[in-house]
């Protein structure tokens, strides 16, 4: 009999890549969606809709990180061997504008979906993905699973809670249940709102003539930016282990947003600082300046290693923006309308 996943925030960037990873490994994967007046599948579509070769082995379920009954009436029915909680309101600048959201979904929702695996009487293992947002502001560099939380936005405040209860629930109940403290992870399935899909997204569309200015916050913080699909591949080797355990996942290499613009830019012949403005909007009101992970026990543990470093990844997913600006470009032309020439992007 197949292994039954079940994947919250399945959608998403994340969510999308592990759907992918499973499936390939033979899994049967349930994924939860929330009920809206319109889809949000086009991660998954590929593998989902398929007219020549539907995959009868990937299941989509109504159910709300918000809403007790709905995990319970999902795990029940579907009785998973592994669940991976991906799902969370997960922008970090956008946490401050809606704090009991984030709360709700990001916090609480992890002991709601923590609780329906008790109520319901199955022993799964839990995959919680936490984030480097735990470390904020106090400035210790290298973060690695000792380093001291100090969070600075809603965000990582919920993200807190969620780490927390996922230990109590392993100490607690003996449940199999791990962290993955996460480093920012990027591809080309980033949202758009995310400060490095903006850059790749505005540095294509000026290079065809779309638009012509790009607006961020601040420019001199620093991230440990990864992969999406390595980073994936650390969530499942960490379900497998003989052991539940915490683990941080990050390439161990800081770069700032300025040298995500240097090389987004550089790699289509464009000088950013000719286009890029900064408007204090964008600013968060409490700051993190750096993130920077040691990955060091998930190697020697989980034998896990990035494989694709920062240029790498920002020039394959310029090179992704850049197919979808000529289609828009293009599709400009033909309709024969006025091209839109400024976007307001902000900054995470």
């Amino acid at each position: 009999m197949s292994m039954r996943a079940l994947i919250t925030g399945i959608t998403g960037q994340d969510g999308s890549f592990l759907t992918e990873l499973l499936l390939e490994k033979g899994y049967e994967v349930y994924g939860i969606i929330r009920r809206s007046s319109s889809f949000n599948t086009e991660r998954i579509d590929h593998l989902y809709q398929d007219p020549h070769e539907p995959n009868t082995r990937l299941h989509l379920l109504y159910g709300d990180l918000n809403d007790s009954s709905s995990l319970n009436t999902v795990l029940r029915k579907v009785e998973p061997n592994e669940i991976y909680n991906l799902g969370a309101q997960s922008h970090v600048r956008v946490s401050f504008d809606v704090p009991e959201y984030t709360a709700e979904v990001t916090g609480l929702g992890t002991v709601r979906l923590l609780e329906a695996i008790r109520d319901v009487g199955i022993q799964p293992r839990f995959y919680q993905a936490s984030s480097s947002e735990l470390f904020g502001g106090l400035g210790n560099a290298p973060q690695n699973e000792h380093t001291p939380f100090h969070p600075r936005s809603p965000y990582g405040c919920a993200k807190a809670y969620a780490y927390y209860i996922t230990a109590n629930y392993r100490e607690a109940y003996g449940l199999f249940a791990c962290n993955g403290i996460l480093f920012n992870h990027e591809s080309e399935r980033r949202g758009e709102t995310f400060v490095s899909r903006k850059i790749t997204r505005a540095a294509t569309r000026i290079k065809v003539g779309l638009q012509n200015k790009l607006y961020l916050g601040n420019l001199n913080a620093r991230r440990d930016w990864g992969y999406a699909r390595d980073y994936v591949e650390a969530m499942y080797l960490m379900m497998q282990a003989d052991e539940p355990d915490d683990f941080v996942i990050a390439t161990g290499e800081a770069h700032s947003v300025r040298e995500f613009l240097d090389e987004a830019f550089g790699a289509l012949d464009l000088d950013w600082k000719e286009h890029v403005e900064i408007d204090p909007r964008y600013y968060r009101p409490s700051e993190v300046d750096l993130l920077l992970g040691d990955a060091g026990k998930a190697r020697r543990v989980l034998s896990w290693e990035p494989k694709v470093p920062f240029k790498e990844l920002v020039r394959l997913m310029v090179d992704h923006d850049l197919k979808i600006a000529t289609k828009e470009r293009m599709i400009a032309d033909q309709e024969g309308g006025e091209t839109p020439t400024m976007t307001r992007w902000g900054s995470s």
